[in-house]
């Protein structure tokens, strides 16, 4: 692309952009930027300004739908859980922090959490959705005693002063896909 294309698609940009302006794009030194990367800074925020914000489930066409976890054997579930993973991964979602989790428990939180959960479906070059499988606030043992780095450990002790759990290894170490994974 020309030097004159890309000035005219960057005002091109400038005046879609321009409903959507706030103070949060004014924090980043668009004066720094070549014109081709302050083009694709903005066609990315017109990506998320645009985005449909859909419950997961519905990214999916036909709909996204899982049977109840109870209804199912071990086999079925398994099957199930790892079909719709790999679902979620074409979509660009990753699962993190599974490992404290059993396989029906993991079912049950995509079924209950991940599915109808409100989000922007942006389709941005590199981006991901990063799902967390673990509430560090409401499962914060768990956290220290699977996930934390000494580091975090370490700090957390030094705010709380009370004792560590013992780290462990995590009982149910699985290897899913996530952002290097191809699709």
């Amino acid at each position: 692309m020309s030097d004159v294309d890309l000035l005219l698609q960057n005002a091109r940009l400038r005046d879609e952009i321009e409903p959507y302006m706030d103070e949060s794009v004014y924090l980043v030194d668009l004066d720094r930027m070549s014109v081709d990367n302050e083009n694709e800074f903005l066609r990315s925020l017109l990506d998320w300004e645009k985005a449909p914000v859909l419950p997961i489930s519905k990214w999916f066409e036909p709909e996204l739908t899982l049977q109840p976890h109870h209804g199912l054997d071990d086999h079925q579930l398994r099957t199930s859980l790892y079909q719709t993973i790999k679902k979620l991964h074409q979509k660009r979602i990753v699962l993190e922090y599974t490992g404290h989790l059993s396989e029906r428990q993991l079912y049950c939180l995509v079924i209950r959490d991940i599915l109808p959960a409100q989000e922007k479906r942006v389709s941005l070059r590199g981006t991901w959705l990063r799902w967390q499988c673990i509430d560090i606030v409401e499962d914060e043992e768990s956290w220290l005693r699977f996930y934390a780095n000494d580091d975090e450990r370490d700090l957390w002790q030094s705010e709380n002063l009370l004792p560590l759990p013992p780290k462990q290894q995590l009982p149910f170490d699985r290897d899913l896909p996530g952002t290097n994974t191809p699709q």
